[in-house]
């Protein structure tokens, strides 16, 4: 990935900051995104250019604004002058139990886990069919198989999933566009979402017999974005440790 410049969404923490460093390991320039995460991105882009000059730069928009989204874009190519990889990974994530559903909820599930990706990937299509670059979307294993009392969340991934195998078709062949489908990695940090039994149960029931770390969706997207993964597109790929078979 020398050189190859990735943007990547909700970047500044948890699984995106994990994303971040291993594409930057493997040689890749990056644009950080970040919403709220200010402090965060801005130690992580210090960390990486300290590795690498002038390598990594930040950004910060709410892409629930369509006109922030196209803005995010400009600036990656203003900045670096290419784009080669789109990681649509920021992501709201919360219950929305049937009876206490409103529109601000809707909203804010359907704006970041499916609307977001779609402008930005059509922001994006143009310069990435230039390099014969990828997008990588970060799904959920229960985008085919819903998380009780998560009815918007569980729609909205769904629509993600569907959305990477419809923008594989329409932008082929000059862009692939794959995602991954984490299971439980890493609990979300309102714990409280779950109960201690939740988590238990959760936990036991992992064939590889752990929760997944960041580490192992960071990987899985390298893969996709790499030049090892040039005949693949239109997948998602579950990186859960084999708890989608037992849903």
């Amino acid at each position: 990935m020398n050189n190859k410049v990735i943007l990547i969404t909700g970047a500044a923490r948890r699984v995106g900051a994990q994303i971040a460093r291993v594409l930057h390991a493997r040689g890749a320039r990056l644009m950080l995104h970040y919403r709220d995460s200010e402090r965060d991105a801005a130690l992580l882009a210090d960390e990486l250019n300290a590795v690498r000059p002038d390598s990594v730069a930040t950004w910060r928009a709410d892409l629930l604004e369509t006109a922030q989204v196209s803005l995010l874009v400009s600036g990656c190519i203003e900045r670096f002058g290419r784009l080669d990889g789109l990681v649509n990974n920021a992501s709201s994530f919360f219950a929305t139990e049937v009876g206490d559903i409103d529109e601000a909820a809707w909203l804010d599930l359907m704006g970041s886990n499916l609307k977001a990706p779609l402008f930005l990937s059509q922001a994006a299509a143009p310069f990435l069919a230039q390099t014969r670059g990828a997008i990588v979307g970060i799904v959920d294993i229960h985008a085919e198989r819903p998380l009780k009392r998560y009815v918007v969340y569980s729609l909205a991934k769904a629509g993600h999933a569907q959305l990477i195998r419809s923008l594989a078709l329409e932008l082929a062949p000059s862009v692939r566009v794959n995602g991954v489908a984490p299971g439980s990695n890493i609990w979300p940090e309102a714990s409280e979402r779950f109960s201690a039994e939740e988590r238990r149960q959760i936990e036991s029931s992992i064939p590889l017999g752990r929760v997944g770390e960041p580490m192992d969706i960071a990987r899985a997207v390298a893969f996709l974005l790499s030049g090892e993964a040039d005949y693949i597109t239109g997948q998602i790929l579950a990186v859960d440790g084999g708890r989608s078979v037992l849903l």
